[in-house]
């Protein structure tokens, strides 16, 4: 129990890690974005914001899958799973970015703060689900699963 433990908080550590990462692919290709094409059109700032998080999406699979949870990678188990989460954790992306656009769209602040606090926010939320969905679903080894399954056996 104590090595599950450790081992969970050594994957948080490696799934941060991992995160900043596409944290910077992702806030960068949005602004790139919004730099090259300015708008503030919402179905504008979707795609935007979804062409992003794909980018940052695609990074945290190859890595997550090759070190965080390498032993837990069953490829075509896995990569089925990880597609559906990923699409959970983009339409929380999206409706954060999106709803965080628009409230503080109200407020004084310069567009470029308002795009990035509210991509910041979206990010949060949206690593969170990810990182919960990658650990009890995406990459769970066979271990972890027969665990479970013996724990909710046992209740």
């Amino acid at each position: 129990m104590a090595g599950n433990k450790s081992r969970g908080f050594f994957q948080l550590i490696q799934f941060s890690i991992i995160g900043i990462m596409n944290a910077f692919i992702d806030i960068f290709s949005l602004n790139l974005f919004l730099f090259l094409y300015p708008s503030e059109q919402g179905a504008v700032l979707v795609l935007f914001n979804t062409a992003a998080y794909t980018l940052a999406v695609s990074n945290s699979y190859f890595w997550n899958s090759r070190l965080t949870f390498k032993e837990g990678s069953r490829e075509g188990r896995v990569k089925l799973i990880f597609v559906i989460q990923a699409l959970i954790s983009l339409l929380i992306s999206n409706a954060v970015f999106l709803g965080s656009v628009q409230l503080l769209g109200i407020t004084s602040l310069q567009l470029f703060l308002v795009h990035n606090l509210s991509k910041a926010l979206a990010m949060l939320l949206s690593s969170g689900a990810s990182f919960l969905f990658m650990k009890n679903l995406v990459f769970r080894t066979e271990e972890e699963s027969s665990v479970k399954g013996k724990r909710s056996r046992i209740r």
